[in-house]
């Protein structure tokens, strides 16, 4: 069970650190035809920690979803 945990905290982790980089990309390389939106959302480090068990619980639920989605096609 501590296993799981544990890989679910790195998943976690993981997923936050592509949506950083996502979002770098995204601010760095605005298309011609869109303005980069200015948005009020602060970076990781500007916001509030991060409840990491409430993150893996949702990391969880996505993963439980996508394999049900899955499993029904």
């Amino acid at each position: 069970m501590e296993q799981n945990q544990q890989q679910r905290g790195a998943a976690a982790k993981e997923f936050l650190q592509s949506l950083n980089e996502l979002e770098d990309i995204l601010q760095e390389s605005p298309t011609e035809e869109e303005e980069t939106p200015k948005t009020d959302i602060p970076k990781t480090s500007d916001a509030e920690p991060i409840d990491l068990e409430a993150l893996e619980d949702a990391v969880a639920d996505i993963e439980q979803y996508l394999e049900n989605k899955k499993n029904k096609s």
